[in-house]
């Protein structure tokens, strides 16, 4: 199976780097994406926006052949959505790594501080304790000298959705901060930031208790929990769950 995995905000291709050997072992082929405007801190940004994101991934799936994963973290579950409205008949699954599925209309991220067209890390103290659960000193100053401005317009454009073919992609939610019990009771709720997880069709849940970076905190369990997420996958439409075939 080939395996895209997207990283959220401040984060390039490199920062699945735990993640993917478990992935690689397993047979599957891995895809970590860097998206535009995250090559280096010095790349331009400027007129960057959600749907250059999304058309980056949308481009990397129709280069490889057959069915595909999806993997999402933060920001980046906004982008495997929506190229999985865009491709509904190639995306086996879609991960949402401590995040679900953004709705039409709706925004990633619009309360962030921008500076000069770009959103760079904010302040550790400028995020709930949730999030950086089990995400220590050294932890925090590794994430920071690797971290990457955020094209601004990616967090503040909305989702564009066309396709609802896309409730019939089976998802997996992996719930860190939160849990999958809170989100069950946000969709029995009918709270508006789960509508679109509510109408799909096909979703399992896995708690990875930890904080909002489960690449960093517990590198080792998210790849696990890929793992089954992806057999899932594959003995759903008969493909080998090694991934040798993919």
């Amino acid at each position: 199976m080939h395996i895209f995995l997207i990283p959220g905000f401040w984060l390039d291709g490199s920062s699945w780097e735990r993640v993917t050997p478990a992935l690689e072992a397993a047979g599957h082929r891995v895809h970590p994406l860097t998206l535009p405007g995250l090559e280096s801190a010095s790349a331009d940004r400027r007129g960057i926006r959600l749907r250059d994101h999304v058309a980056a991934v949308l481009a990397a799936v129709d280069a490889v052949d057959g069915p595909v994963v999806l993997v999402g973290h933060s920001g980046g579950g906004a982008i495997a959505h929506a190229v999985a409205d865009a491709r509904p008949d190639r995306v086996a699954r879609v991960v949402h790594v401590d995040t679900l599925p953004l709705g039409p209309g709706q925004v990633i991220n619009d309360q962030l501080p921008v500076v000069d067209g770009e959103i760079p890390l904010p302040d550790w103290t400028q995020f709930d304790a949730g999030d950086l659960r089990d995400l220590d000193e050294g932890l925090r100053a590794e994430f920071r000298a690797r971290a990457i401005p955020q094209p601004a317009a990616v967090a503040t454009d909305p989702q564009v959705l066309t396709d609802e073919r896309r409730y019939d992609v089976p998802a997996t939610v992996i719930a860190c901060e939160f849990s999958s019990e809170q989100v069950r009771a946000w969709i029995s709720q009918g709270h508006p930031y789960v509508a679109e997880l509510a109408a799909m069709r096909h979703v399992e849940y896995v708690d990875l208790p930890t904080g909002h970076w489960p690449q960093f905190t517990r590198p080792a369990e998210l790849g696990e929990a890929i793992l089954a997420a992806v057999g899932s996958s594959a003995a759903a439409d008969g493909s080998p769950v090694d991934g040798t075939a993919g």
